[in-house]
C-alpha cells in the first residue's frame, strides 16, 4: 500500500473523522443487513482503544441533496451500540451548530454518528466549503469506506486535503487482497464473471485477460459471447451493440476465456417457469431464455477452479433472484469454497450467495465494494485512496 494507515498516525485525545461506508438496507425504520457496519467495527475499536473521540460519518441512498427522513442514519447508531457495545451519539446534520457543539463535547472513547452526509448537495460534487467545514470537526481523517473510494465526494476527498488523512483497516484489507489481484495472483490464477452486461465490465474483461491464467463467464454476459459467435439466444438478456466487443475479447483471449457449454433455458421469466437444460451449440427454442449455467459448466468451471491458488469471483451466474436459477451460482460458490486457493468475492449477488449458503467463513475475503473493487481491478486510480497521505 502506497497510503498511510491508522498504525502511522498518533490519535490519542484527539478527534478523528472517520468516513465509513453505512449505506445499508433500511426498511421501516430498522436496518436489514448490517454486514457494513461490522466490517467498520475493527477500524473503530482499534481507534478507541487509543483514546481517540470518533466521529463518523457516511452517506445512505441517493437523497440528492435533500433531508428525507426514510435516509436517515438514525437506526444506525442503534445498531452500532449493539455491536460495538457501547453508546453511540447522534446528530442531526454532518454540518452547521449542532455538528460542530458534538463534537467539541465528544470525549476520548467515545463515539459520534453524523447525519447522512448526502443530505447536503455539496457531497456528491466535492464542495470545497463542505470538506472544510467536515474537516474542522476533527483532528485526524481515516477513510475506511471502500465501497466509496472510486468517488470524489466531498467526505471522500475534500475533506483530505485539510487534515492528515489515512487509511483505516478494512480499505487497508481490501487494497491489499485486490491488488495482490493486479499485482502478484498465486497461479493458477483463475477469475469468474457473471452478471448482466458486457458493457459494465468491459475493463475489467480485458484487464483479467492479461493477468489470469483463466477467466471463466458466465450470468447474462455469457449470452452476448453466444450471440456474437451466431448461436441462438432467443429472449435471453442480450447486449446485441456488444458483439463486435465480445468477438474481440474472444479472439484476444483464445483458451484463456472459458464459456458454458451447457445451460438452463426457461420459457419464461418467473419462478414458476417450465425449465430444462441444454448444450450451449443447440442454441435456444424461439419463446425460451437463458437463466443459469448448467450441471456440465458447472463441471467445466469445476476443472479450472479445483486446481486454482487464487480465484476472483464477481458477479452471479444466473437470475440468482429466482430460486429455480439460483443453482449455478450456489454451486459455483460451493467450489470456491471447497478450493485450497486464495479466495477473493465481490460483487452483490455473489457476495450474498456466499452468505445464504453458509461459506462466508470458507472464503479469504469478502469485498464490501462492487464498483470501486470494479474500477480498481482496471487499474484506475480511486479518487479516495489518492486523496490519503502517502507513506514516502
Amino acid at each position: 500500500m502506497d497510503c498511510k494507515t491508522i498504525h502511522d498516525v498518533d490519535v490519542r485525545n484527539r478527534r478523528v473523522l472517520v468516513r465509513v461506508d453505512f449505506n445499508v438496507p433500511i426498511a421501516d425504520g430498522c436496518v436489514v443487513d448490517d454486514t457494513r457496519i461490522r466490517a467498520a467495527a475493527p477500524t473503530l475499536r482499534g481507534l478507541l482503544a487509543r483514546s481517540a473521540a470518533v466521529i463518523l460519518c457516511s452517506h445512505l441512498g441517493r437523497p440528492n441533496g435533500a433531508c428525507v427522513p426514510a435516509l436517515s442514519l438514525r437506526p444506525v447508531a442503534a445498531i452500532l451500540e449493539d455491536i460495538m457495545g457501547r453508546g453511540v451519539q447522534f446528530v442531526e446534520d454532518c454540518l452547521g451548530d449542532a455538528a460542530h457543539a458534538s463534537a467539541e463535547r465528544l470525549l476520548p472513547g467515545e463515539m459520534l454518528l453524523l447525519e447522512n452526509t448526502r443530505f447536503h448537495a455539496g457531497e456528491n460534487r466535492d464542495d470545497a466549503e463542505m470538506a472544510r467545514e467536515l474537516a474542522e470537526l476533527a483532528d485526524v481523517f481515516v477513510n475506511d469506506a471502500f465501497g466509496v473510494v472510486h468517488r470524489k465526494h466531498a467526505s471522500t476527498v475534500g475533506v483530505a486535503q485539510h487534515l492528515p488523512a489515512v487509511a483505516g483497516l478494512l480499505l487497508e484489507k481490501e487494497l491489499e487482497y485486490l491488488g495482490r489481484v493486479l499485482n502478484r495472483p498465486r497461479r493458477p490464477f483463475v477469475a469468474i464473471l457473471g452478471g448482466a452486461k458486457i458493457p459494465e465490465k468491459i475493463g475489467v474483461i480485458e484487464s483479467l485477460l492479461e493477468r489470469a491464467d483463466r477467466v471463466l463467464i458466465g450470468g447474462g454476459m455469457a449470452n452476448t459471447f453466444f450471440g456474437a459467435q451466431g448461436i441462438e439466444v432467443a429472449e435471453s438478456l442480450v447486449t446485441d451493440a456488444a458483439f463486435e466487443t465480445a468477438r474481440a475479447l474472444l479472439e484476444q483471449a483464445g483458451d484463456k476465456l472459458v464459456l458454458p457449454t451447457e445451460v438452463v433455458i426457461a420459457d419464461s421469466f418467473c419462478a414458476d417457469a417450465e425449465l430444462k437444460s441444454i448444450p450451449v451449440t443447440e442454441g435456444v427454442p424461439s419463446g425460451w431464455r437463458i437463466l443459469d449455467i448448467g450441471d456440465a459448466t458447472v463441471e467445466r468451471f469445476a476443472t479450472h477452479v479445483s486446481t486454482a491458488r487464487m480465484i476472483l469471483w464477481n458477479g452471479p451466474m444466473g437470475v440468482f433472484e429466482l430460486p429455480p436459477f439460483a443453482a449455478g451460482t450456489n454451486a459455483v460458490a460451493q467450489l470456491i469454497a471447497k478450493s485450497d486457493a486464495t479466495s477473493i468475492v465481490g460483487g452483490g449477488d455473489s457476495v450474498a450467495a456466499v452468505r445464504q449458503s453458509g461459506l462466508a467463513g470458507e472464503i479469504t475475503h469478502i469485498s464490501t465494494g462492487g464498483g470501486a473493487s470494479l474500477e480498481f481491478l482496471q487499474g484506475k486510480v480511486l479518487p479516495g485512496v489518492a486523496a490519503l497521505d502517502p507513506v514516502h
